[in-house]
């Protein structure tokens, strides 16, 4: 349920219907615009309570939500959603990507990609100190090796990190080092994870699950939000279907179906999304023609060396073509890259 104030309604009349709702022992969500502010009524409706607060000073309209996911909703949230790491806004007018080897594997390979993924123009830095495997004989990552080496990086590069938490005992670890942290496509339903990472108060970039629908992926997305933490991004990945030729589907339309149908920013990872690396370029501009407010993509110096998902990983100088086209492309749909000189003659 929402309810809508009138245009001009006072700081008082928003006050007082606040305290009616959470006096029938719900919670609130406000939302303010220019003109309206909205407020999402959270938690078990009774059904007199559309008739209660329509009588209140100050409501205009008193709105049911039809759809099950409510904080991630537009209908609670009609605003546009946006992420601040650093300088960098995710979900406004710019283009921001996100790049950097699937894995940390050692300091060199490490230093040697951000700063070439840096001078290509990328705003911040991949790479992940544990590591999802589906064969528990894979390189499964360095752990808190890892994490200390995208801190130094950080530090002497100047790029923010984003990095995968696997799992509730290492929240706080992680969250120590990353600037964002990311919930993996298997952990997407890991609810209790979920409410822990959304407790560090940081950004989290929520992976769609391998098989997920648009109403799971929301529904996992409302328990990073009822905790309270609204600093949250959207990331589609590629989903299962029947197609062997690639690693999963990359599902471009539901980038603007989320646009339509949540307030949250969203992201595009064409690199687990097709499997191929030549298919990562394509895959990345048509990602952004069709809306995301960012891509997340895979660089190594040497992919056929790499420990972990080589055969997906962009070569540096691969990485340089698709930041080159990729700015053509924004500009095309009345964004940029986040950093470039476009934006900064916009």
């Amino acid at each position: 349920m929402i309810v809508v104030m009138k245009v001009g309604s006072s700081d008082k009349e928003i006050e007082g219907v606040i305290k009616r709702i959470e006096s029938a022992g719900l919670k609130t969500h406000v939302s303010q615009g220019v003109e309206r502010t909205i407020i999402g009524v959270v938690g078990q409706i009774f059904p007199e309570l559309q008739d209660m607060l329509e009588m209140l000073h100050g409501v205009d309209e008193v709105i049911r939500v039809s759809k099950p996911y409510k904080l991630s909703s537009r209908e609670f949230h009609p605003l546009d959603t946006t992420v601040k790491v650093g300088d960098i806004t995710i979900g406004g007018k710019e283009i921001v990507v996100m790049a950097g080897p699937c894995a940390v594997e050692s300091e060199q390979q490490i230093f040697e990609t951000a700063n070439a993924v840096k001078a290509a123009g990328a705003n911040i830095l991949r790479g992940g100190a544990f590591k999802p495997s589906t064969s528990p004989y894979q390189f499964r990552g360095l752990g808190e090796p890892g994490l200390e080496l995208l801190a130094r990086v950080k530090k002497d590069v100047g790029l923010p990190v984003i990095t995968e938490v696997m799992s509730t005992g290492d929240v706080e670890l992680v969250a120590a080092y990353a600037d964002i942290l990311q919930i993996g496509a298997r952990n997407m339903q890991n609810f209790s994870l979920l409410e822990e990472v959304a407790k560090t108060g940081k950004p989290v970039m929520l992976k769609r699950g391998l098989s997920a629908t648009v109403q799971e992926w929301l529904l996992a997305a409302e328990y990073i939000l009822a905790q309270g933490n609204g600093q949250l991004i959207l990331c589609e990945r590629g989903i299962r279907t029947f197609e062997t030729y690639t690693r999963n589907t990359m599902d471009i339309s539901v980038i603007p179906i989320i646009e339509k149908v949540s307030h949250l920013p969203i992201i595009a990872d064409p690199s687990h999304g097709t499997g191929k690396w030549y298919l990562v370029i394509p895959m990345a501009l048509a990602a952004v023609a069709a809306g995301a407010d960012g891509i997340m993509v895979e660089v190594h110096p040497h992919p056929d060396l790499a420990l972990k998902d080589g055969a997906q990983s962009l070569t540096f100088t691969n990485f340089q073509q698709l930041m080159s086209q990729l700015e053509h492309v924004a500009k095309a749909v009345g964004r940029h890259i986040a950093g470039s000189s476009a934006g900064a003659k916009s």
